[in-house]
């Protein structure tokens, strides 16, 4: 199962992520993707794996799943295929604008984190890489998600623990 993790900024993605990739360190079956990014490793944000624009282009075939967004390169590393026919859970931070695409290719469970509004803006202005014109923006921006694609919410707006508690459930489950 290719588990698809979606949510706005400042939602606490890579924060419950973290946390869930330590506290399921000893269960071999679930494999926490690292997303190849044309940005900067030192630019802040999730941990990935820095390629430059003109890697992206001549290696995007190689990805299993890949797209453009805000002026970057994303891919998700073709290797996924072995783990995924080995029956293991495979987790990914992706766009939702991919979601459709991968699930016309691997199972697809798609994992949302969100919060109410006002604490996506309140962690967005702590940031503070962007304007409040920015942040009203990015917050006003809804994207759907396809039909028919399993999804389970997790609404992070307490402890980072309880977030993490939460999303580590949601993983182990989809171990079947």
């Amino acid at each position: 199962m290719l588990v698809l993790v979606v949510g706005p900024s400042g939602a606490g993605k890579d924060t419950l992520l973290d946390l869930a990739r330590t506290a399921l360190a000893d269960e071999p079956r679930i494999r926490f993707v690292r997303r190849d990014i044309t940005r900067p490793a030192s630019a802040g944000g999730e941990a990935h794996t820095e390629i430059t624009q003109e890697h992206f282009a001549a290696h995007r075939a190689s990805y299993a799943l890949s797209w453009q967004a805000h002026g970057l390169g994303y891919g998700i590393p073709g290797d996924i295929t072995a783990d995924l026919a080995a029956g293991h859970v495979v987790v990914a931070n992706i766009s939702r604008a991919v979601i459709a695409e991968a699930a016309e290719k691997f199972p697809v469970c798609v994992l949302e984190i969100t919060a109410p509004p006002e604490i996506l803006a309140e962690r967005l202005a702590a940031r503070g890489r962007e304007t409040a014109a920015d942040i009203a923006a990015r917050l006003a921006r809804q994207v759907p998600l396809p039909p028919g694609v399993p999804v389970i919410t997790v609404v992070n707006d307490r402890a980072p623990a309880l977030g993490a508690a939460a999303v580590t459930a949601a993983l182990r489950s989809c171990l079947g």
